[in-house]
């Protein structure tokens, strides 16, 4: 576990926009949120007991790209994660709101063509799968791999690719609410050179002088009672 700590601290990236070679934005929406913004209990990797669903993907709509996109990318974080992760639903412990925080990815997608402008709800991820589900190409992009990735990597029962989306889990004890970025890059090249199981921070690494125009939307979760 302190292994996993410490390199999601290093792999965490503050979110910044990239600068793009167009002062075009996309415009980034997301459906199947709440009117004030929160995801559903159904879009949640880990539901409150009795749920009739869960680890749905929100749907994604977003704008264009400005002339000589060639495709686009997806990136899903939550960028509120609690740094000290012993602390996490520990019994008798609360997590303040000014907790130090890191970034982790929650949905990662290259390689999206560029006659793909949206994602339906549930198309990625559809319910929860032991393991994950597999990375790779997929009609609509290529997925990556997200955080849980590396989360259960000692854990047999729970070890797999994480491919694509996995929704949000944060911890019962958090007073903070936390916010999921949704990014969305248009991209001068069809296919970015990656390997496979690549990650949110490679991905980014990959296409950091092939952006011609970003936007993003945010929504939040929270299983903490009070935040419901």
């Amino acid at each position: 576990m302190q292994r996993y700590i410490i390199s999601a601290i290093l792999a965490a990236a503050t979110w910044l926009p990239f600068p793009a070679r167009s002062e075009t934005s996309l415009v980034v929406s997301l459906k199947g949120t709440a009117a004030d913004g929160r995801l559903a209990d159904g879009q949640a990797f880990c539901p409150p007991p009795g749920s009739a669903e869960a680890n749905i993907n929100p749907g994604v709509t977003w704008s264009a790209g400005p002339a000589g996109t060639r495709s686009y990318a997806l990136l899903m974080r939550d960028i509120d994660v609690p740094a000290d992760f012993s602390r996490i639903d520990k019994p008798g412990e609360v997590i303040e709101s000014e907790a130090p925080r890191i970034a982790v990815d929650h949905w990662v997608l290259a390689d999206i063509p560029e006659r793909v402008r949206s994602i339906a709800p549930g198309a990625d991820s559809n319910g929860l799968v032991q393991g994950g589900k597999p990375l790779g190409r997929t009609e609509y992009g290529t997925r990556g791999a997200n955080i849980y990735a590396r989360f259960f990597a000692a854990a047999p029962d729970k070890a797999g690719p994480y491919g694509g989306y996995d929704g949000p889990c944060p911890p019962r004890n958090d007073k903070k609410a936390h916010r999921y970025v949704v990014r969305v890059f248009a991209l001068d090249v069809a296919k970015l050179d990656l390997a496979e199981g690549f990650t949110g921070e490679t991905m980014l690494a990959a296409m950091k002088h092939h952006v011609l125009a970003e936007g993003h939307a945010t929504a939040t979760y929270s299983r903490k009672e009070a935040q419901r």
